[in-house]
């Protein structure tokens, strides 16, 4: 596979810097490489990260890192049963001395939007981000307003089977680029965690390591990162026998192709490479698909990866 012409590849400094950011966030979230690699795979993608898994995992602990570390605008919202989509994406307000209305902006309008526990919110506030989240603008009171660029969202949500929660529609899910789950640290990092510094204090000290031009150039050159033809036909087989699986109940859309290509540039990217290759896409296969398809309880995701030969 050919590489990208000299000018369309990272600078030096930008590459150092990218490799740092990582690094610290890797001392902020112990034991979680990958999923941290992983994290970066959906920013440098221009997609959004869902983390779900228990209370107490460090969820909101790699949503804050990630934040910090990148050096970009932050609002944190609190889902709970009552929050309103209005809580989030501002309000119109009548202004009587100049005779008008005046849109105040809701904390969606920042680079990174912290949604915590975004299954504890009914249905109509969870899709009140539908629109932001697909287009990277909200409309209130019949005006469009784009959101800040670049615009990423991490979300966390609690299992379904707990209580107070209500399941992300389908429609909802398929806006997130990749879906984690963290679960318990190692023995060691988790040493570390209870002997530790608090993770927040860290989180607070902890220098900025990009901005938001870094993040833009990181995204340009990351959707220029090559994907031969065998690749993508490998994709585009992985869809259809996602669709004949007998244990899989609906299959994957084309658009969930698109997404495994994306994110296979960009976690070529982050391992240096100007070319992706199968084992990327097979290294994110799971947190890609796991959340587009609908499988039988005895069906899993490597099921659906094994039965594909990579030519």
């Amino acid at each position: 596979m050919s590489a990208l012409p000299a000018a369309k590849m990272l600078p030096d400094a930008l590459r150092k810097a990218l490799q740092d950011a990582q690094a610290q966030v890797n001392t902020l979230v112990l034991g979680k490489a990958q999923e941290v690699r992983l994290a970066f795979v959906a920013l440098l993608s221009d997609g959004h990260l869902l983390i779900e898994d228990l209370p107490g995992l460090g969820k909101t602990t790699l949503a804050h890192a990630m934040a910090a570390t990148l050096g970009l605008g932050f609002q944190r919202v609190q889902f709970t049963s009552d929050l309103l989509p209005a809580d989030i994406l501002g309000v119109s307000v009548f202004d009587a001395q100049a005779r008008r209305f005046e849109f105040h902006p809701g904390p969606i309008f920042a680079h990174v939007l912290l949604a915590d526990e975004i299954n504890r919110a009914p249905p109509r506030t969870q899709s009140a981000l539908l629109e932001a989240m697909a287009e990277y603008q909200v409309t209130v009171d019949g005006r469009t307003h784009p959101l800040p660029n670049p615009f990423f969202v991490i979300a966390t949500q609690n299992p379904v089977d707990l209580a107070g929660t209500y399941p992300l529609p389908d429609s909802q899910l398929d806006r997130f680029l990749l879906r984690l789950t963290l679960g318990y640290p190692g023995e060691e990092a988790e040493r570390a965690l209870l002997a530790g510094t608090d993770r927040r204090e860290l989180i607070a000290q902890a220098p900025s390591l990009l901005g938001t031009d870094d993040v833009v150039a990181l995204r340009a050159a990351a959707s220029n990162v090559h994907t031969g033809d065998a690749l993508v036909a490998y994709v585009q087989a992985l869809l259809a026998r996602s669709r004949r699986h007998p244990g899989v109940r609906v299959g994957l859309s084309p658009r969930a192709g698109i997404a495994l290509l994306r994110a296979a540039r960009a976690y070529a990217l982050l391992l240096g490479r100007q070319h992706a290759i199968p084992e990327d896409v097979q290294a994110l296969f799971g947190a890609v698909a796991a959340h587009r398809f609908v499988a039988d309880a005895d069906a899993g995701d490597g099921a659906t990866l094994d039965a594909v030969p990579v030519d």
